[in-house]
This record gives structure tokens, C-alpha cells and sequence, in this order.
């Protein structure tokens, strides 16, 4: 739409409500952020989604929660056949394992192999370390004000996506 202009000169565009400035910083972070795992991804012959999935899987391994296929399928949004064609790629390449659960044998978890560990760390451990050190010039209660706005994001954003 183009500005209207007047007999003095352009249209002032209206001002951005305050914080959006913050919101745009957030998206050129996950923009960045989306771009090198894109990298991440084709330097290692995977599809964004494999990236997203070992994610998704050292998630849930880093809070205790066991990874079954139905699950990573829902965090994922894939369909069950989709799901399994992205573990079976994920375990040619030794990524993933299938191990059966020892208390129900006829239930599948997923466990990362050691080698995704140590091929993720070789990518993003730079990022990480930066990442960590810069966080490390925050005050106790800057960093929690941080935690508190990404954690209200996070849960702005919900499991289905923004409504």
C-alpha cells in the first residue's frame, strides 16, 4: 500500500507499539538461528527435518522424558508413515536407535547415537560457548528476566503454532 503524501512532503509512518522493536530482534535471531541449522543440515546430508527431530529427541532425553515414534511424530507434526521414513533415515545414517522399552517389549523408544552428540557439538558447540559466555555478563536478575520473556514466547507460540 503506498503512503499517501501531502502538500508538505511524505506521510509519517505511524510509530510501532512499544517492544516491537524486541519482536523484530527475535525473529531475525530464529531467521539466523533456522539459517545455520539449514547449513548444519546440508553439510551432513540431512533434511531440515532430521535436524529437528534430533532436537526434538535430545529434548526430551535432557528433561527425562522417554522418545517413542508416536511422539516425535506429534512434536513433528508428521503423519505415521512420514515419522517412520525420518527414523529409518535417521538410523541408516547412525544417528537414532530403535531399542525396545525393557519394561513393555512391544513399545519402541528412540535413543541419539553418540555420533549425532559429537557431530551436533561440532557445529554448534562455537555457538553455544558464545552463546553461554555472553549470557555469563548478565546479572542474576537480567538472566531471569530473559528466561521469562523467551519462556513467555515459548509458551505464546504454544504446541500448535500461533493461532
Amino acid at each position: 500500500m503506498a503512503q499517501q503524501q501531502s502538500a508538505e512532503g511524505p506521510a509519517e509512518k505511524p510509530a510501532e507499539p512499544e517492544g516491537m522493536d524486541l519482536v523484530h530482534l527475535l525473529r531475525e535471531v530464529t531467521l539466523r538461528l533456522d539459517l545455520a541449522g539449514a547449513r548444519f543440515a546440508g553439510r551432513n546430508g540431512l533434511h531440515p527435518t532430521d535436524l529437528r527431530a534430533l532436537i526434538s529427541l535430545l529434548d526430551a532425553a535432557r528433561a527425562g522424558d522417554e522418545s517413542t515414534p508416536g511422539r516425535l511424530g506429534d512434536r513433528l507434526g508428521l503423519n505415521s508413515a512420514g515419522t517412520t521414513a525420518l527414523i529409518d533415515r535417521l538410523e541408516r545414517l547412525g544417528l537414532v536407535r530403535r531399542v525396545r522399552d525393557t519394561r513393555d517389549r512391544r513399545r519402541v523408544l528412540l535413543e541419539v547415537d553418540d555420533r549425532a552428540l559429537a557431530l551436533g557439538q561440532s557445529f554448534f558447540g562455537p555457538l553455544i560457548d558464545r552463546t553461554l559466555a555472553l549470557l555469563a555478563t548478565f546479572e542474576a536478575d537480567e538472566q531471569a528476566a530473559v528466561r521469562r520473556f523467551l519462556s513467555g514466547v515459548r509458551d505464546a507460540v504454544g504446541e500448535e503454532g500461533a493461532e
